[in-house]
């Protein structure tokens, strides 16, 4: 398989039902991008919580807490809720989003940068648990479109297409621009943002759309 069949891939599956999906599931984050700070924040928890574990556990823990118990739990409570919600590095994902409540205004923090990329920089920096795929995460899941979220499902799909000769045991932050650069170049042939690209790869490897 090469780019070309991945690029007929992704242009049969945005003749299907998929593209509505997706195109909904854009739709639900740009509504988040104009909701408050507390929502911003339990989705910064949501994406902290899928570091190393999966985006349908992260997605239950966010169902059962949301933003108050994200908020205000105490940490030894937050633990001990993360760990019967079936988290692996319960007490770790604690301390971090215990962490993070110093940036309980993460949206007026993020919406003051001048675009995504530099926004990305400053929470790779400053929330611990967040990685450039988290980062990135974060920012497509608050409606911003053009970083991308390179979790093993995609870097899978480009790995099979030929997009990179092999797989990355780790991935720094030159290997992450690099990859990301190359994700440009198929998005713009496809007419897709980075953000809309994700989706479509991600449901190439786990027949599902998620946030």
């Amino acid at each position: 398989m090469n780019i070309t069949d991945l690029v007929k891939e992704i242009n049969r599956l945005k003749a299907s039902p998929v593209a509505e999906e997706i195109s909904r599931r854009m739709r639900e984050f740009e509504d988040l991008h104009g909701k408050s700070d507390y929502e911003w924040f339990s989705e910064l928890c949501f994406c902290i919580l899928t570091s190393y574990s999966s985006a349908e556990l992260g997605l239950k823990i966010q169902k059962e807490l949301g933003y108050e118990n994200f908020l205000r739990l105490p940490l030894e409570t937050l633990c001990e809720k993360l760990r019967k919600g079936g988290h692996r590095f319960w007490e770790k994902r604690a301390t971090f989003i215990v962490c993070a409540r110093n940036f309980r205004n993460i949206k007026e923090i993020v919406t003051g940068f001048p675009d995504e990329r530099k926004a990305r920089e400053w929470l790779v920096r400053n929330v611990k648990g967040l990685g450039y795929k988290e980062a990135s995460h974060f920012l497509r899941n608050v409606g911003y479109r053009n970083v991308a979220i390179l979790d093993r499902h995609v870097i899978r799909v480009m790995f099979e297409y030929g997009l990179i000769n092999e797989i990355p045991k780790t991935v720094t932050r030159k290997k992450y621009l690099e990859l990301e650069q190359k994700l440009e170049k198929l998005a713009e042939e496809l007419n897709l943002s980075l953000g809309e690209l994700d989706l479509y790869m991600w449901f190439m490897k786990t027949g599902k759309v998620l946030k």
